[in-house]
């Protein structure tokens, strides 16, 4: 049984199997023809695509939601909707009223979309509990206090460290809320999802992150509930120090080598969950890429204390062919190698040409932001966010354009450039910030540097 086999994972026994918990998000909806929008608001049409997803894709694990502005929605965020992603926050409550909310200001189950959400949580228990794994994805501390903050944030660090410490301590009591709602929603895993953790320093990781997120795990283990610490981008430099937290697992994505990732993990007895390819495999590659990236990762960490899952949230638009050969792999590797053969199911990019900028004969200097979407990435989100926070500031003195690696020409632009992480930003073809989020002033000062 798949639930079962999660559990294992988990308690980190020895498996069959590695487990396979494909994280469907909106991507649930494009299964049936729902927006995101659609399939994040109402509750008949989720639990419909979220059934769709259980038959077609065979999962041991899924989870309910994977929307990262739901708590920020009730602390007062506005959100820009689209199509075909998660919604964007869109306004920071605290950006101008540097206050830490108040502890009676906590999210209860009648807020926002939370009747909605826990009514789809407790309607897949009944239908699917049995078998699945379900999985409550909750918006780590990190990440809500920069929705509520804005890009400050990162400034606060050095500037004022208390304020920061304060506001953390705040959204991480919102997310122990949230974990008791889920968890007597039906869910089994709570999955506290902070992608901002990849763009600080593991200094300020110790700093500022160890303490909350220890006792978040602590409290679920209390609880008797399986934990994940889901975090996006490079976050190599901070895995040690998220295993230290005590997490039964971690989550990442195609930018940290997983085997690198597991041999930490193993050090600290943490199951490792990832990290198939978002765009180049899962929404441009072939069926046969999306098994060979499975049967990698296999080969790569073996089974024990692994989850196979994509590195993050699926985009919108992936073949469900796509998905299936994957999880075709997981079920039955044996049988995907002799179907593979020698084919290596690299994206094929022939006949793709980029013409890069003659950077030396620009009149100004020009910022170029490779991401894997700032419109569903938090992390590209606001290094975005902050391009356009120094634009406001400069005006025409620069010029910026955002590569987003969902696009062909964009992934081969990357391959040019030699881009090695996203979210990465370059000033005149030079790499200045890879997968870290630089303040104003910072950002401000490297664009004075080579302004003509």
């Amino acid at each position: 049984m798949g639930k079962e086999l999660v559990f294992q994972a988990l308690r980190h026994e020895d498996v069959e199997r590695a487990p396979w918990v494909p994280f469907c998000g909106v991507h649930a909806g494009s299964l049936k023809g729902y927006s995101a929008k659609e399939v994040l608001q109402d509750q008949a049409k989720l639990v419909e695509s979220l059934l769709e997803v259980n038959r077609a894709y065979a999962p041991d694990g899924q989870p309910v939601l994977f929307d990262l502005q739901v708590e920020a929605e009730i602390l007062g965020c506005d959100l820009t909707w689209v199509d075909d992603s998660p919604p964007m926050v869109s306004s920071h409550p605290l950006a101008k009223d540097k206050k830490i909310p108040c502890h009676c200001l906590i999210p209860d189950e009648n807020d926002g979309r939370l009747p909605m959400i826990l009514g789809a949580m407790r309607e897949m228990k009944a239908k699917v509990g049995e078998t699945t794994a379900l999985y409550g994805l909750i918006t780590g501390p990190f990440t809500l206090a920069s929705h509520l903050r804005g890009t400050d944030l990162f400034l606060d660090m050095y500037d004022d460290p208390d304020f920061v410490i304060g506001l953390l301590g705040y959204c991480a009591s919102v997310a122990k809320k949230m974990a008791a709602m889920y968890i007597d929603a039906g869910m089994d895993v709570i999955a506290l999802v902070d992608p901002l953790v990849s763009q600080i320093s593991s200094d300020h990781f110790e700093e500022f992150l160890t303490l909350p997120y220890t006792d978040l795990f602590e409290d679920l283990r209390q609880k008797n509930t399986f934990s994940s610490f889901f975090v996006c981008g490079d976050a190599t430099r901070n895995i040690e120090a998220m295993c230290r937290c005590k997490p039964d697992s971690i989550s990442i994505d195609e930018n940290i080598d997983i085997k690198a990732a597991k041999a930490i993990c193993d050090k600290y007895d943490v199951t490792i969950g990832g990290n198939i390819q978002l765009t180049v495999t899962m929404l441009h590659g072939s069926q046969n890429a999306n098994m060979k990236a499975v049967l990698d990762i296999l080969d790569a960490c073996g089974t024990k204390n692994l989850i196979v899952s994509p590195g993050c949230d699926m985009p919108y638009a992936t073949p469900i062919d796509n998905a299936i050969a994957a999880s075709y792999a997981i079920h039955h590797p044996i049988e995907a190698r002799e179907m593979l053969g020698s084919d290596d199911g690299s994206l094929d990019l022939s006949g793709i040409t980029v013409d890069l900028p003659e950077y030396t004969l620009l009149k100004k200097p020009l910022v170029e932001v490779f991401t894997l979407d700032s419109a569903s990435c938090a992390a590209c989100g606001y290094m975005m966010g902050m391009v356009h926070s120094v634009k406001e500031e400069l005006g025409d003195s620069f010029d910026f354009i955002e590569y987003k690696f969902t696009k062909k020409e964009n992934i081969k632009r990357c391959m040019d450039m030699k881009v090695q992480h996203l979210p990465s930003l370059y000033i005149d073809g030079n790499l200045v910030y890879s997968s870290l989020i630089p303040s104003q002033s910072e950002l401000i000062a490297e664009i004075e540097k080579v302004r003509k």
